[in-house]
């Protein structure tokens, strides 16, 4: 049996459990590394020799964070947050339809911005989520929804959108990974060939809305939010302003640097030398930032050091070999089997990004031998490699939204994060992106 999928299977299983995802991935890739022929010593040392390639990623996330904490100490939650509940004791009962559209859009706007405009990623969620708990309860928002708005915003935009995360996805490693596999991608419009995959996750998106329109009651007294630490935020126009200047800031430097880390830097300059943080207080709010992303970060890093074991086993170039001898020339059978197959690797290393490159040089040969069109081989690639970042336990696009959305311990990461985005994004990115590769 492949020892990737069995690997896959106990990392699912143990989650669905309720053991911790770092725990589970450790289980998983010892399991999959034994049954993959690999002594306990070779296992440990391919897990820890993964393990570093997932500390940059955590570093960076840390930096972001330090500088959404700078965003939420000028009070822009706080104030989105006073807002709504101005909103609701003015417009009553009879106005709940209507504000519960409002902040779902709203946090649709933000998911999306952390992904091209203000490329933060999930750092902002710890910040802005907690503080607009109180409203959700108040409104009766099922926070499943939440959760599948959030995925959305987190992964359709770099899937889609050349900008931000978007032009790290589409173009330094799709197109990149594509060109290395014997494609020629010149003239290739990226966005043409990831068009239909994204409007399969917007299909998911208006689904959940009909799956969880209904209310959902929490425990007001755990959801309410500490007021005297509130009261600790105070914002005014200017503070407001300063936040508005810095998020310009970091997407203009963003763009012209093409750096996330640059773009964050100079956000966060713009918060130091406004006044609205203080110098002395910078070292307290970098430690801060890595507080809040130091869970998300350890799990990134560990899901690092599964992806190595199971590189090392040489189990998943077996596993998607395996699935082109099955293949033939049946190119309908061909599609479903890599989509399929992207699955199963993206839900255990829990990033699309390090799917790319580990099925690109296999799958772009194979779709050429088999006569898929250059846009069908890249929308495969791109589609199979998105797929199961919406439903992995150990995906940041899942596991952003429940540090938001668990600070009072009513949201469960598997049940009400992980099992819902599965169901809701890639089913639909399974079809769509096999209509893709058949007609493109």
């Amino acid at each position: 049996m492949n020892a990737v999928v069995v690997a896959v299977a106990v990392m699912l299983v143990l989650s669905l459990c309720r053991v911790h995802v770092v725990v589970a991935l450790i289980i998983g890739a010892v399991t999959g590394g034994l049954l993959g022929g690999l002594t306990l010593d070779a296992t440990l040392q391919a897990f820890q020799d993964g393990l570093g390639k997932g500390a940059t990623v955590a570093l960076s996330y840390a930096l972001l964070g330090a500088f959404a904490v700078a965003i939420a100490k000028s009070g822009t939650a706080h104030a989105l947050t006073d807002r709504a509940l101005r909103m609701i004791d003015s417009g009553g009962n009879g106005n709940t339809g209507r504000l519960r559209l409002v902040l779902l859009g709203m946090l649709l706007v933000a998911a999306m911005a952390s992904q091209n405009i203000l490329p933060i990623h999930i750092a902002f969620i710890p910040l802005l989520i907690p503080p607009l708990l109180f409203v959700m309860n108040r409104l009766q928002l099922d926070r499943r929804l939440a959760a599948c708005i959030l995925t959305f915003g987190l992964i359709t935009p770099y899937m889609f959108l050349p900008v931000g995360f978007g032009a790290i996805f589409l173009n330094d490693i799709l197109l990149a990974n594509v060109r290395d596999g014997g494609l020629d991608t010149t003239g290739i419009s990226v966005m043409q060939a990831m068009a239909l995959p994204a409007l399969g996750m917007l299909c998911g998106l208006i689904v959940a809305f009909f799956s969880y329109r209904r209310g959902r009651n929490y425990a007001p007294a755990k959801a309410a939010p500490d007021r005297e630490a509130s009261e600790k935020v105070r914002y005014t126009p200017r503070t407001l302003l300063v936040a508005l200047v810095a998020i310009v800031a970091a997407f203009t430097i963003q763009l012209w640097l093409n750096s996330m880390i640059m773009g964050a830097l100079a956000g966060f300059i713009v918060f130091s030398l406004s006044g609205v943080v203080r110098w002395r207080e910078a070292d307290d709010l970098f430690t801060e930032g890595m507080k809040m992303m130091a869970m998300i970060g350890f799990i990134m890093i560990a899901a690092n050091g599964f992806a190595s074991v199971m590189q090392a086993t040489g189990h998943i170039e077996s596993m998607v070999q395996t699935s082109a001898e099955y293949i033939g020339h049946n190119k309908a059978l061909a599609a479903l089997l890599m989509l399929v197959v992207g699955l199963v690797i993206t839900l255990g290393i829990g990033s699309s990004f390090s799917t790319v490159p580990i099925i690109a040089a296999i799958y772009v040969p194979l779709a050429m031998q088999l006569g898929f069109s250059p846009l069908a081989i890249v929308s495969l690639v791109g589609t199979a490699a998105a797929l199961g970042d919406a439903g992995s336990p150990a995906s940041d696009s899942t596991l952003g939204p429940t540090a938001g959305l668990n600070v009072d311990g009513q949201h469960n990461h598997i049940w009400d994060t992980v099992v819902p985005t599965f169901l809701h994004y890639n089913l639909p990115l399974i079809a769509f992106g096999w209509v893709a590769a058949m007609v493109l």
